[in-house]
């Protein structure tokens, strides 16, 4: 969050000198108008605060409040729509493989994100995962909530036997996503590759609200029915505990599900989870510290926590396919 706000600023220093302004002109109006105090490194309190002050700021004001605002949520798009085909997903690519390749026996891997980009649509393309995210296949795919309950099958041309494939998982964008856009005048949510109005939920505090709307409600009631059933894992990797619609349900899960295995892994649990920290994480270590043995704090990035995860699967012939082909052309590059 910290990067956004330098990045925001940084924007806001090409407008003064569009503008002809002295430096920080329209940063230190956009501050002033927000009320919020020049030490202030919280981009989710900022925005929240201008939106507040945006419904009681004079007409002249509050138009320049929403100009600020735009471009805020501008630098945050531009931001997370990084991915080009030469992004190094190697890390994406690992996670899947040893979380995602499960007997099709057994239930269907869900990945929950509140990331925007598309890291791991593009990982599960490079690595030949097929992608339940709630769109139709085709070009003209819209959100419907029952894709999540479809399945994927190999049929076979000289039998009339149908086997599930492997490698497939459900991936839930809890805030939305880069390539997802609302039909002007309908419900209807599309991708659209490179749009310029993606639905996201931005960080201020109106997002909680935006969550348990269309489609992100839907979502949300996967999530919550997800950690009730038992005998299941949550693995929670960079998620540090802010967005309460999301903590809650997760401690109220832990709370009354027995069955429930929760790993956090973030490289800054020490702090966060101790004395004036986070009070969800809190609650978690004092579990621990009770002999809790369900749940574990780990202190570590998410390509550093990918070397301790189990590759229990071995590798499929269709895998050891396409790095054959990922690897065409590499040696002569």
């Amino acid at each position: 969050m910290p990067d956004l706000l330098a990045k925001a600023q940084d924007r806001f220093g090409e407008i003064d000198v569009e503008k002809d302004k002295t430096t920080g002109h329209h940063w230190a109006d956009f501050e002033k108008l927000s009320n919020v105090s020049k030490d202030c490194k919280d981009l989710e309190y900022f925005m929240s605060r201008a939106t507040i002050a945006a419904g009681f700021l004079a007409p002249d004001e509050a138009s320049r409040i929403g100009t600020y605002l735009v471009e805020a949520e501008e630098v945050i798009r531009s931001a997370v729509d990084f991915m080009k085909d030469d992004v190094d997903l190697a890390v994406h690519e690992s996670f899947l493989r040893r979380v995602a390749r499960r007997s099709s026996r057994r239930s269907r891997t869900k990945i929950f994100t509140t990331n925007y980009d598309l890291c791991f649509e593009m990982a599960a393309r490079r690595s030949g995962f097929v992608v339940i995210d709630g769109f139709a296949f085709g070009n003209d795919a819209r959100f419907d909530s029952a894709q999540f309950s479809y399945d994927v099958v190999r049929r076979s041309v000289t039998e009339e036997r149908s086997d599930y494939i492997e490698n497939l998982f459900h991936l839930h964008k809890l805030h939305g996503s880069v390539d997802w856009e609302q039909q002007v005048g309908t419900s209807f949510i599309s991708k659209k590759p490179d749009t310029k109005k993606p639905l996201l939920i931005y960080p201020r505090s109106d997002k909680y609200e935006l969550a348990f709307s269309q489609p992100y409600i839907e979502m949300m009631g996967v999530f919550q029915s997800f950690v009730r059933v038992p005998s299941t894992t949550l693995i929670v990797i960079g998620f540090g505990f802010n967005d309460k619609h999301i903590a809650e349900p997760i401690l109220a899960a832990v709370r009354g599900n027995l069955g429930l295995n929760v790993i956090v892994v973030s490289p800054d649990l020490e702090i966060a989870s101790g004395s004036g920290g986070n009070p969800y994480l809190g609650e978690l270590l004092q579990l621990i510290d009770g002999g809790d043995g369900r749940i574990s704090l780990i202190a570590a990035k998410f390509e550093e926590i990918i070397k301790l995860i189990p590759d229990v699967v071995s590798e499929t012939e269709l895998e050891r396919h396409n790095q054959r082909l990922r690897n065409l052309g590499r040696s002569n590059a």
